[in-house]
């Protein structure tokens, strides 16, 4: 039964995304803001018009006098202001309580009968047309009548309608220009993604020299597209290291493989003497144990670096375990002449385990008097610092050159330009170092080197003091 193929649902590209999010933001902000400037501008518009009406009915008021039982306009000829507006945009009545119209003053309108007047301002429409209306009780000489004055909202309507034809025309246009910005923007800041992505898709465990180059501004794509690059950086420096360690590995186990075969190939080309076939034997077994020697220190920094071996953390009393350690070392230094000194004041301890510590300043020992002349001098010392411990460890050695410093704890590393020794008392396969450095890491501090070519040469290695035992133990 075959698995059904699941497909994925089709999406847009990001910038065709970005642009349509964009393009409703947009829109829905025009559409509001829209919304807002025309409610507004209408309550401008209708506000202006009622300080207008309430102003024409105020200079109206002055001209009301009353004719035996009703009220009229007196002299409304004589008043410029009052004559212009009337003649104007609004009609100024006065009329009784039931709506009759007692007297009128400017443009002559086919009105419908008026309603009983209510005071304060009101919308009527009367035909086809909206007039609003400013209604005040009037008094004069014991007639009282209302006060009516009406102006067309035509001009406002008028202006609204243009407006609202711009809003409905111009928004779109404006969308449409707005998106093709947008969609042209969208697509500048992400060509550093883009150039990413066909980065990545160039590059392979073969080729990893491929960069961005960035050199935009340093926003969040700049630092995105800068990270990827010191990603690759590091990518590229952990293959090679990993190519040269294969490499370094693969010559380190070819070198007793090969003497094996040679010694068998020699042994069995003829037929030897008892003694002869034992001093063989024996020459294999050197080879063998320089085989398990190598296939051991690779397991067991595999194991340290990927943090499988298990510690057994315990507080250790430093006088008397560096004490014990270069008592072991002690014999190789006197066959040299070596001057083998100690300088580690009491009261210091350390949390660690014991096993790995050994093996640490065992091999920074080792390597100290393997490396310095006949009649010089190896010390350890001790130092306590505000949060941390330093163990230092000299020797009167030859000295590092500068260019090796920074490679020196590399697996495989070794300063002698000779990488290929049959002997094998010649030297060790350059783990030495690196074992030791990841060790120190391994109980959260760090081995450090200093030296100078014919100079006195130090490593150091620092252990914090404000670590538990839980903190370190896995």
């Amino acid at each position: 039964m075959q698995k059904a193929l699941r497909t994925r649902p089709f999406q847009l590209p990001l910038q065709y995304r970005l642009t349509l999010w964009y393009l409703l933001t947009l829109g829905i902000i025009l559409f509001l803001f829209a919304i807002f400037l025309y409610l507004q501008l209408r309550a401008n518009l209708l506000n202006q018009l009622d300080g207008s009406l309430q102003s024409v009915a105020s200079q109206a008021l002055i001209n009301v006098d009353s004719e035996g039982s009703q009220l009229a306009f007196q002299n409304m000829e004589n008043q410029a202001d009052t004559s212009d507006l009337a003649n104007g945009d609004f009609l100024i009545y006065l009329t009784a309580a039931d709506g009759t119209v007692w007297d009128s003053s400017g443009r002559a309108l086919n009105l419908p009968p008026f309603r009983p007047a209510q005071p304060g301002l009101v919308t009527t429409r009367i035909g086809d047309d909206d007039w609003r209306i400013f209604s005040k009780a009037v008094t004069a000489d014991n007639v009282t009548g209302w006060l009516q004055v009406m102006g067309d909202t035509d001009p406002i309507n008028d202006t609204l309608g243009r407006l609202l034809t711009l809003m409905l025309v111009g928004g779109p246009l404006a969308l449409v220009l707005a998106g093709l910005g947008g969609f042209f923007i969208a697509g500048r800041a992400l060509l550093p993604i883009d150039r990413m992505t066909r980065t990545a898709q160039a590059i392979s465990a073969s080729d990893l020299n491929k960069r961005i180059q960035y050199q935009g501004p340093t926003d969040e794509v700049g630092r995105l597209a800068q990270t990827f690059d010191t990603m690759l950086d590091r990518l590229q420096t952990a293959f090679e290291r990993e190519r040269r360690f294969t490499g370094d590995a693969a010559h380190e186990l070819r070198t007793p493989l090969a003497a094996l075969k040679g010694r068998i190939g020699v042994t069995l080309s003829q037929p030897r003497q008892p003694e002869t076939y034992v001093e063989t034997l024996q020459e294999m077994e050197g080879q063998v144990d320089r085989l398990v020697r190598l296939s051991s220190d690779l397991l067991f920094m595999a194991r340290l670096e990927q943090g499988q071996m298990a510690r057994r953390m315990e507080r250790i009393d430093l006088p008397d375990f560096l004490g014990a350690v270069a008592d072991q070392i002690r014999p190789l230094a006197a066959a040299k002449s070596i001057t083998l000194t100690e300088s580690i004041p009491e009261g210091l301890s350390l949390h660690g385990d014991m096993d790995l510590l050994i093996r640490l300043f065992l091999n920074l020992l080792d390597n100290a008097v393997k490396y310095t002349p006949e009649n010089g001098r190896v010390a350890i010392r001790a130092e306590r610092h505000q949060t941390a411990l330093h163990v230092i460890i000299t020797d009167t050695g030859p000295g590092i050159a500068a260019e090796h410093l920074p490679h020196l704890f590399e697996r495989f590393y070794r300063v002698e330009d000779a990488r290929s020794r049959i002997d094998l008392h010649a030297g060790g396969a350059g783990l030495g170092l690196a074992i030791a450095h990841e060790i120190v890491r391994a109980h959260g501090g760090s081995l450090r080197v200093v030296s100078q070519p014919g100079q006195e040469t130090a490593f150091t290695a620092v252990f914090p003091q404000n670590r538990s035992i839980a903190d370190t133990t896995h």
